[in-house]
């Protein structure tokens, strides 16, 4: 699949391998992919993260995400869930945090595998790759490009879309951002 990615894209997922080092994570996730895209430039990607803003406002989305790592992972409306069933998540990770240290349930492992350059992709990481795919093919498009893949971080329900569509970046949204009304009427690659 991956000789189907333009060199644009190419480097997105270079990106993110590069975002994995810097944060010191064992694995490549959907966040680095976000992280990535934010940092590009001169692509329709970067274009549309710029017109919805998303840009400007990376502190905030890095903020989110740091939020959602604390949580275990754990969408807002999985702590929403939880907490209809009456468990208070906030209160849980402060007590693991203060049994086991702040940022356990991130996974915080900056000292383990040093000595391995190869970081691999975690589940999601790698479905945000293959529902990339399908999101081209859907568009009639022959190639994965960087917009391909900001359009399938938002199509995968969990931490990263959530965090996008806090910031205004929905599908529809970033479809739009991308195509104008060339996109409407497009459908969602499922």
């Amino acid at each position: 699949m991956f000789e189907r990615f333009t060199e644009g894209a190419r480097a997105a997922v270079t990106g993110a391998v590069a975002q994995a080092e810097r944060a010191g994570s064992d694995h490549v996730t959907e966040e680095h992919l976000l992280l990535s895209l934010l940092e590009g430039t001169g692509s329709r990607s970067s274009f549309a993260l710029a017109a919805l803003g998303l840009v400007d406002r990376r502190a905030s989305v890095e903020a989110e995400l740091a939020q959602a790592r604390r949580r275990g992972g754990l969408t807002k409306a999985d702590t929403e869930a939880l907490a209809g069933l009456g468990i208070d998540v906030t209160e849980i990770v402060a007590r693991v945090e203060d049994a086991h240290g702040e940022g356990v349930l991130a996974g915080n492992r900056r000292n383990r595998r040093r000595w391995s350059k190869h970081r691999p992709f975690t589940t999601g990481a790698k479905g945000i790759l293959e529902r990339s795919l399908r999101v081209a093919l859907g568009r009639g498009d022959r190639f994965i490009g960087e917009e391909h893949l900001l359009l399938a971080l938002t199509a995968c329900p969990g931490v990263v879309a959530d965090v996008m569509a806090d910031h205004g970046a929905t599908y529809a949204t970033v479809e739009r951002a991308l195509y104008g009304d060339e996109g409407r009427g497009q459908a969602q690659a499922g």
